[in-house]
């Protein structure tokens, strides 16, 4: 019986810690973004770069270590030969200060890739916690369909009882209400896909145990709109000419193409200046011991030359220079696509803005409320028996249709208006200040 007693305790204990686990943190986006930019794995991988371009620097302005050499005669060859002790040492010519300019351009560089993967990262993010959010709102849509139907199916079979209708409407209502159970359990399974793509796309290097959850469940006309840092869609639309007067200069792709011309260049002068020979320089001790001296006395002194190392004369450089030179041509043909793209873009994404905008406000001000009131009176007069139920299910399915169609357009509005910022490359875009 004690045996028994335990079994139970411990199997108890490790139910609850199951359940424990599984209960998901709540968290608003604002609270998803701060997580993500503190801890997401790949985003700290992406800001190594940045010490690594800082070290690339010191490794840039290097200096050469010195050679140690001895020169030591042996026999009949060290008479009237000194023996030697001494360093030498290579000098670059006008090497180093191009080298390190180069450095600090791809560090400058590694800043703003760094700088855009936290944009993009971020964006992800308000995707992902949109779709979760969209996943949610179309689930409890059509759950309410499925409430809608199963009262229907109650009517239909007291009508049936009561003689006011035939028996094919419990079987038309039954159909229809399992129709809607597979929609929903499919509506579910996406919930669960939205949840995990969210979690993925955040990505903490800790809490990995923790799954997180949006803290939003539906999309709400009043309070979402602000929650999801999204403007209202009733706000006035500045003109594509206006918007990209402002924002082009900005985005982060521009900089850094732009920034990937300064290191070109600076790449071709560090190749350049390879054709300048470098210095090399010795100088030591240098002694005769009596046994080798022509005088029988023991001699010593200094010794210093100079030699200039790596003239280019068998080879020149000239494929690496020109691949430099073609490395610079690269870089401003990649700017100037890069801009000409960004305009395309930024219009493609500030039309389908508009579009979603117009179909939002067409489903607020005409669809939602045509479609309540036109449910509500079917359901009447089916019950006053003025109407079959086959029009009531196909009226059912019309309001059905709108109801998701409205979910999925307000999911439309918000990506289309990340979309929007991912193109302006801001996070906070201020319509009314354009």
């Amino acid at each position: 019986m004690k045996k028994f007693l335990i079994t139970l305790f411990l199997n108890i204990c490790l139910v609850s810690a199951s359940y424990a686990v599984d209960i998901p943190e709540k968290i608003s986006l604002p609270q998803a973004l701060d997580l993500a930019v503190q801890n997401n794995i790949d985003y700290k991988s992406a800001k190594l770069d940045i010490d690594i371009a800082k070290n690339k620097i010191k490794e840039a302005n290097r200096l050469q270590n010195p050679d140690f050499n001895i020169f030591y005669n042996f026999g009949s060859a060290g008479r009237g030969n000194p023996q030697q002790i001494g360093l030498s040492e290579t000098i670059e010519i006008a090497k180093r200060g191009a080298r390190k300019k180069l450095a600090k351009s791809n560090l400058e560089l590694a800043k703003q890739n760094a700088g855009y993967f936290e944009f993009d990262l971020k964006m992800d993010v308000r995707e992902a916690y949109v779709n979760l959010v969209a996943a949610k709102s179309v689930l409890n849509a059509l759950e309410q369909q499925q409430q809608l139907l199963e009262e229907l199916l109650n009517i239909a079979k007291k009508r049936v009882a009561a003689g006011a209708s035939p028996e094919m409407d419990v079987i038309q209502a039954e159909i229809a209400l399992n129709q809607m159970i597979t929609q929903v359990n499919t509506a579910k399974v996406n919930v669960k896909t939205a949840s995990v793509e969210f979690n993925k796309t955040i990505n903490p290097k800790e809490k990995t145990g923790i799954q997180f959850d949006s803290a939003d469940e539906l999309f709400n006309d009043k309070d979402n709109f602000l929650a999801l840092l999204t403007p209202k869609p009733n706000i006035e639309m500045p003109s594509f000419d206006e918007i990209t007067e402002n924002t082009l200069k900005n985005r982060f792709d521009i900089k850094i193409a732009k920034q990937q011309i300064d290191v070109a260049q600076k790449n071709l002068k560090v190749v350049a200046r390879q054709r300048i020979p470098d210095l090399a320089i010795q100088g030591g001790y240098g002694y005769q011991n009596k046994s080798f001296s022509e005088d029988g006395t023991f001699k010593n002194g200094a010794y210093a030359g100079a030699s200039l190392v790596n003239i280019p004369l068998l080879y020149t450089y000239k494929p690496e220079i020109k691949n430099a030179k073609l490395e610079v041509d690269k870089a401003y043909l990649n700017y100037m696509s890069t801009e000409n793209k960004a305009v395309k873009d930024l219009n493609s994404a500030y039309e389908k803005f508009v579009t979603a905008k117009l179909n939002l406000n067409y489903y607020n001000e005409k669809l939602l409320k045509s479609s309540e009131e036109m449910i509500k009176l079917s359901k009447r007069s089916y019950e006053a028996g003025k109407s079959n139920l086959t029009s009531l299910i196909v009226m059912e399915q019309s309001y059905k249709s709108i109801i998701v169609g409205y979910t999925y357009a307000l999911a439309e509005y918000y990506n289309c208006w990340i979309d929007f910022l991912r193109e302006t490359n801001t996070e906070e875009f201020n319509l009314e200040t354009i």
